[in-house]
């Protein structure tokens, strides 16, 4: 049921998005019943079984990142070492839309692929730092274990910086909004330039379940879980935490998708300047203020 439920959610969030963007609420199904009609590209020399396996990676590392993350007051999959396991995942996105463009031998589909190694070296870091702050403040790599740890107050309130940095690098995870080098549009769609049908089907919605499994993860480690505000005093829908966990994802999922509206496309050699000048010892300092909190 995990799959199908993501599936859902990331066309939800696929219309809402487009309707954000100003394309309509209807364009995403419009493009998914024209893909479904379209027949598959080949290119001269191609490798569509290279194309085909990262498409088919992409979707489902998305799967798997979500299986660990708690839906409410448990994860599907609960592992002791969820966060861990969720990178792991995430940089699985890293070889799929890379061999996704080498498969059809072709300069543009090539330069969108080889796109995304810049894009994973100049956000991975800061990501890993972001995600390691909350499990130093709990004292565990259980997701789970991290939102039980909230009751008081959320992470995100005292480790504002950490979750910032965690936001930027889902969208650029997904490669999503500013991030969308690798599908960019003077590549004429880069890294899906030559793909059609489903197999381009198969790499939107595997960015969009990215982008939402990114999102589900900011729940427990910013925000609680599933558990009501602190503020709220005593849970006004007892026995619902998924519905607390639902309200937090629309929330996260929200701002990302303002975020591809409000910032423009960057470059991937001013990101990755930015990232190494700015965002890493933005997420170091921050890392190590709550390890001197925790250990105070």
């Amino acid at each position: 049921m995990l799959a199908p439920a993501l599936v859902l959610v990331a066309g939800l969030a696929a219309v809402v998005g487009s309707a954000v963007a100003g394309d309509g609420p209807a364009t995403p199904l419009v493009e998914t019943a024209r893909l479904l009609r379209t027949q598959r590209r080949r290119t001269p020399a191609d490798d569509p079984a290279l194309a085909r396996t990262g498409l088919t990676v992409l979707p489902v590392a998305a799967v798997l990142a979500l299986a660990v993350v708690p839906l409410g007051d448990a994860a599907p999959v609960d592992l002791d070492v969820g966060i861990v396991w969720f990178n792991a995942m995430e940089v699985l996105a890293w070889f799929a839309v890379w061999v996704a463009g080498w498969g059809p031998n072709a300069v543009t589909s090539l330069a969108g692929g080889y796109r995304m190694l810049p894009l994973g070296l100049a956000y991975e870091l800061p990501h890993m730092l972001a995600i390691i702050t909350p499990a130093i403040a709990a004292g565990s790599l259980s997701p789970g274990a991290v939102a039980a740890a909230q009751h008081d107050l959320w992470y995100a309130v005292w480790m504002p910086v950490a979750f910032l940095l965690y936001l930027l690098s889902v969208a650029a995870m997904a490669f999503w909004g500013p991030f969308a080098a690798p599908l960019g549009r003077d590549l004429a769609g880069g890294a899906a330039a030559e793909h059609a049908g489903l197999d381009r089907l198969l790499l939107h919605a595997g960015r969009w379940m990215l982008l939402v499994a990114g999102a589900a993860m900011a729940v427990p480690l910013f925000l609680g879980g599933g558990a009501p505000p602190p503020i709220t005093g005593p849970d006004p829908f007892p026995g619902l935490p998924a519905l607390w966990f639902a309200v937090k994802l629309v929330v996260v999922l929200g701002l990302l998708l303002v975020l591809r509206r409000a910032v423009p496309v960057l470059r991937m050699a001013r990101f990755a300047t930015l990232a190494w000048t700015v965002l890493i010892p933005l997420a170091v300092a921050q890392a190590l203020v709550v390890t001197l909190v925790v250990l105070a």
